[in-house]
């Protein structure tokens, strides 16, 4: 995920947009675009999307989790605690299953079944992990 930086970094130059016309064009406050682009952390969930919209690419891409950069347009997400619903029969698990072999937490697995909290950037990739599936398949963007 070190390459979130780099590739937010390239986007932006390709298009030609710097910090602040990004942060206007995506509602993103400019502070932490320019946090992202010194590689300090990464973004909230809903940051990320807004990113990969905003750059018609996958989150996986911006992650640096696939080197494939294809310009597609992605479904909007459906609210996370449905979509891990989804999942969990999808791919014939159970919450007790998921949190045993992720090392993911009950509370923080029920906050999100419960529809109370969203996962970090780091939960979502090791999701895809488990579920041997993309990070734009388990927000539910494809």
């Amino acid at each position: 995920m070190s390459k979130l930086s780099e590739n937010l970094k390239d986007l932006m130059q390709e298009a030609e947009i710097n910090a602040p016309a990004l942060a206007k064009a995506t509602g993103i406050d400019a502070s932490t675009i320019l946090t992202l682009l010194r590689g300090d952390g990464l973004p909230y969930v809903d940051t990320l999307v807004k990113l990969a919209d905003h750059f018609h690419c996958s989150t996986d891409y911006l992650l640096g989790l696939t080197d494939l950069l294809t310009e597609e347009t992605y479904k909007e997400r459906p609210p996370f605690s449905e979509r891990l619903t989804f999942l969990l029969h999808n791919f014939k698990t159970t919450k007790y299953r998921l949190e045993k072999e992720t090392g993911l937490s009950e509370k923080t697995v029920n906050r999100w079944h419960n529809g109370k909290t969203q996962p970090t950037v780091e939960s979502l990739v090791r999701l895809a992990n488990y579920f041997h599936c993309s990070v734009d398949y388990v927000l539910g963007r494809v």
